[in-house]
């Protein structure tokens, strides 16, 4: 009998969705931290400006932060370019594995990133 490999498991968008729900509401206690959209989907802002949100397929963590962490990231591995209409977009990256400890680490990066432009 010869080895196969295990097909890989579905994703697990529940768990995405309750790990970004439980990061993002720990940031409401700032007043200037709300729920917006960005093209019709919910996202999390700092005074109107995009901090981050989920894909629309519901598995990834989609972050502003400075080009040059968003290049160190995909770099490393832990990121991949976010595109729109094609282009990848310097200052966006999207983050396919939930992991709490790095999704918490990067989404206060981009909070900090959200008020060092205001």
């Amino acid at each position: 009998m010869s080895p196969t490999s295990p097909a890989s498991p579905p994703a697990d968008t529940g768990g995405a969705q309750a790990l970004y729900d439980e990061l993002t509401d720990d940031l409401l206690y700032d007043p200037a931290i709300g729920h917006g959209t960005i093209m019709g989907h919910p996202c999390i802002r700092l005074a109107g400006r995009f901090v981050t949100c989920l894909e629309r397929n519901g598995t990834g963590l989609i972050l502003k932060l400075p080009g040059d962490r968003v290049s160190a990231l995909i770099a490393e591995g832990t990121g991949v370019p976010f595109t729109a209409n094609r282009a990848p977009m310097r200052e966006w990256v999207t983050i396919p594995a939930a992991d709490r400890a790095v999704w918490r680490s990067l989404i206060a990066e981009a909070v900090a990133f959200a008020r060092s432009t205001l």
